[in-house]
């Protein structure tokens, strides 16, 4: 009598189970997707078949295959499988099953793989509680997450496992599981006969993002909602689109989504792809990220990537930090659209970049180069009694250069490149040398015919250097 009321009371809990959950893969062979760790002769695979298996931390978005990873890891292994979720399990919960995994080592020599789905949301003190019996092998952790496990997870217990990153499923990969779940009579949709229009299927696959529990769940949806007239049900392209009613989109503005993106909008421009550009620009903006912090990054990417090739750029970019501070959204997307195309189609320098850098150095590694004796300020009382003299001003000379030392080193840290507005400057450059070199050649350049006193600098303080 026991046994048939543990029966019926697992029956029910099978019937109340969404078609998610009953098309979990049983086997390697029917998980589909994330080949690139579990595919034939991968590590993760092995370890599975073996049942030899280390501590792993599962790290990807949601409905890529990580709970089902440990459940068929689960169904594998000989080991006793304990299973916790970090958002409905405390210290309490953690110690007791940690004790009893140790106690069963003691008294069986059986080893326990204790599985912790959403292990970020334990805090780093719940998180130590793991570490010791996990070094010493008395559990054999899994760990799922949704976080990048290098900034969720404690150093020590990362350091322990190996890490198994997730990828978003393939349309291909979605395709296959809607199909397999509409084929199977026990799992899918028992005593119904599905079909689904091809408008259907391709809005399910496309809207998913990838997601399989998203998909199966809006399937699910479609057919329950439907008429089941003679036990034929007919999903067409409109209940498909009212069970999949709005896109979700998957951006973590303070996690990996905020970074990975980020970096993928400036390394656009810097490639010079406005349209992969403007796509990361709308991913963010749709994703809710500041648009203060996107003109920032639009700002440096100005100054770093485009520089004096482009002197129109940095312009542009300073406007549209000042737009999205002062006018926000929904219009500042408009100006922050025009910035990011621009950069995109803009010649690209980063002689700039790479002078400033080179210059730091050597100001924090090498000896530092006084001020030369002719640039030093001379409007002070005693200031050519000094030696603060002998400064020759450029615009009394025909070409406007005075030949004369600026640095008293020989360095050169700003190499323009010969594109965009750049190459006026390298030329100029090229003919300012050739200058210096004809006033070497031929001694110190006589006085100017004419010399007018030179005007401020600085009128507000009278100097004139």
């Amino acid at each position: 009598m026991a046994d048939l009321f543990v029966a019926g009371k697992l029956k029910h809990l099978a019937a109340a189970q969404p078609l998610a959950v009953r098309m979990r893969p049983r086997t390697p062979e029917e998980f589909v997707g994330q080949q690139h760790i579990l595919g034939p002769g991968k590590m993760l695979r092995r370890m599975i078949q073996a049942d030899q298996l280390l501590s792993v931390i599962f790290f990807g978005p949601p409905g890529t295959g990580k709970t089902t990873l440990a459940h068929l890891i689960a169904a594998s292994t000989q080991r006793r499988f304990v299973q916790l979720n970090a958002a409905a399990s405390g210290v309490k919960e953690v110690r007791d099953t940690l004790a009893r995994a140790r106690a069963e080592l003691e008294s069986a020599g059986r080893r326990t793989v204790l599985f912790i789905d959403e292990i970020h949301r334990f805090n780093r003190a719940q998180q130590d509680i793991l570490l010791d019996d996990v070094e010493e092998g008395v559990v054999v952790l899994i760990g799922a997450t949704t976080l990048n496990p290098f900034f969720a997870i404690n150093a020590p217990l990362v350091s322990r496992s190996r890490i198994f990153q997730l990828e978003p499923l393939t349309e291909v990969d979605i395709r296959r599981i809607l199909e397999a779940a509409l084929q199977d009579p026990q799992r899918g949709f028992p005593g119904r006969q599905v079909r689904v229009t091809p408008e259907a299927m391709d809005f399910f696959v496309r809207w998913s993002d990838g997601d399989a529990r998203r998909a199966l769940s809006a399937l699910e949806l479609a057919v329950l909602s439907q008429p089941n007239a003679a036990g034929v049900v007919t999903v067409d392209a409109e209940a498909a689109r009212e069970s999949l009613q709005a896109k979700v989109q998957v951006y973590d503005a303070t996690g990996d989504e905020h970074f990975d993106t980020a970096s993928a909008l400036i390394k656009s421009m810097r490639g010079s792809d406005p349209d992969a550009a403007v796509y990361w620009l709308a991913r963010m903006l749709a994703g809710g990220e500041d648009p203060r912090f996107i003109a920032r990054r639009v700002a440096i990417c100005a100054s770093e990537d485009i520089g004096n090739a482009d002197p129109m750029a940095v312009v542009l970019a300073a406007a549209a930090v000042q737009i999205a501070e002062f006018v926000g959204l929904p219009e500042c997307q408009l100006t922050l659209a025009q910035a990011v195309t621009y950069l995109a189609c803009c010649p690209k320098s980063n002689a700039a970049t790479v002078a400033i850098g080179q210059a730091l150095q050597d100001v924090r590694e090498q000896r530092t180069v006084p001020v030369p004796r002719p640039l030093r300020d001379a409007n002070y009382r005693g200031a050519t009694n000094l030696g603060h003299t002998g400064y020759q001003y450029a615009h009394n000379f025909p070409e406007g250069f005075a030949p004369q030392e600026y640095l008293g080193v020989d360095k050169h840290y700003y190499q323009p490149v010969a594109r965009g507005h750049e190459k006026i400057f390298r030329a100029y450059l090229e003919n300012i040398a050739a200058l210096r070199a004809a006033a070497d050649n031929n001694g110190p350049a006589a006085a100017p015919a004419v010399n007018p006193p030179d005007p401020p600098d600085h009128p507000a303080v009278g100097n004139k250097d």
